[in-house]
């Protein structure tokens, strides 16, 4: 701004230094050549103020960082915990006590490679996926224990 309006009032008078930009002798550049910002006081931007070459490869080093992080928080525990979940439903047998994603509590009388037979009640039974089965039933006794305490 000081600039523009030095230019409109003509050549710099004879004033203060810091005022108004000396011009080179010797036909060097005019004053509104002058490095942008130096006559507001402003520093011009170099490679102090985080342009150099380093700055811009940060990002590149810190993405596989942050997936490798990412992998041992979300993604592992995850396979971990589906691995566990498919070995146990290929471990269910007659008798065991399950709940189903629907929460529907039943004890085992049938099984074939991917429907389970749930008896919910005496003659009451319910064909589902072996898929929809969510875990073993609140408080129930381990098969062997239940069967012992029939006899």
């Amino acid at each position: 701004m000081i600039q523009t309006l030095l230019m409109q009032a003509g050549p710099p008078s004879a004033g203060p230094p810091s005022a108004a930009p000396s011009a080179p002798s010797g036909g060097g550049a005019p004053p509104s050549a002058a490095p942008t910002g130096s006559s507001t006081g402003t520093p011009a931007a170099g490679p102090a103020a985080g342009c150099g070459p380093q700055a811009a490869s940060n990002p590149i080093v810190l993405l596989p960082f942050l997936f490798i992080v990412m992998w041992f928080i979300m993604i592992r525990p995850e396979q971990k915990r589906r691995k566990e979940t498919e070995t146990w439903l290929k471990s269910l047998k007659k008798g065991d006590e399950v709940v189903t994603s629907g929460g529907v509590i039943g004890r085992i009388s049938g099984l074939t490679d991917s429907t389970v037979v749930l008896e919910v009640q005496e003659k009451v039974r319910l064909k589902v996926l072996r898929s929809s089965i969510t875990g073993k039933a609140p408080g129930a006794a381990p098969a062997a224990v239940a069967e012992a305490e029939k006899k």
